[in-house]
């Protein structure tokens, strides 16, 4: 039975690896001058969510706070994959192999995109429970 836990465990890990260099390729699709200005930002929102400190739905949240992670970044990654060709998203992924394969940007502007999205939200709750 512990082999069946550790081959799901070893999956799970390389599709997380897979989803990490997506991310990568997606980062630099967004630099490139032949990716429409439309699949840019899909991809810069996607990649900014990714690499955001901050999640849409917080991780202590029971349940829900993992659904960004297991669900919602996976499909926005694949539908951006899908809108860029697919030459320019191999080129994409073989240099995202070489470039982040140590280190990882960080999205500051994302993660306060984000942050004010929840604070938008908390002031409408306030608003609500105010009035």
């Amino acid at each position: 039975m512990g082999s069946a836990k550790e081959s799901t465990l070893i999956r799970f890990k390389t599709e997380i690896v897979k989803l990490k260099k997506e991310v990568g390729a997606l980062y630099l699709a967004c630099k490139r001058k032949d990716v429409s200005i439309y699949v840019k930002i899909a991809a810069a929102l996607v990649v900014g969510y990714a690499l955001s400190p901050i999640d849409l739905i917080p991780d202590f949240i029971p349940v829900l706070g993992y659904l960004d992670d297991m669900i919602l970044l996976p499909l926005g990654i694949w539908l951006v994959v899908k809108m860029i060709p697919k030459p320019i998203m191999e080129a994409c992924r073989k240099q995202a192999e070489e470039i982040f394969t140590s280190k990882k940007p960080v999205s500051y502007i994302a993660g306060s995109v984000i942050i004010l999205i929840w604070i938008g939200l908390l002031a409408a709750i306030a608003a609500r429970v105010v009035y």
